[in-house]
């Protein structure tokens, strides 16, 4: 993958050296499609857009000892939830503009 900027990237391993945790760990993620890994010169990188998902999983994953299936079905939940709590939203904008209109 090909970055977008390079100031908007963390370098993986300084992530893993402060997060305390093994490389390994992110490659997983990245091979599980739960998160995106750039490289350039030959150094990898995660962009800062990720990092709140990326803590999460690390939350998850270390202070909570769930395995990398809980953490897919985990995320896939999270989605799904987000998915549907726009649609509500979108549903209650409807019914106001059928209120004040009816």
């Amino acid at each position: 993958m090909e970055p977008k900027n390079i100031d908007n990237l963390i370098a993986v391993n300084e992530f893993c050296v402060n997060h305390n945790i093994e490389i390994s760990f992110l490659n997983l993620l990245q091979q599980n499609g739960l998160i995106e890994i750039s490289t350039v010169e030959s150094k990898y990188f995660v962009e800062k857009e990720q990092l709140p998902q990326l803590e999460k999983f690390v939350r998850f994953h270390y202070d909570l000892d769930i395995n990398l299936e809980g953490i897919e079905t985990i995320t896939y939940l999270l989605q799904r939830i987000e998915i549907m709590q726009n649609e509500i939203i979108k549903l209650k904008n409807r019914l106001r503009f059928y209120d004040s209109h009816g």
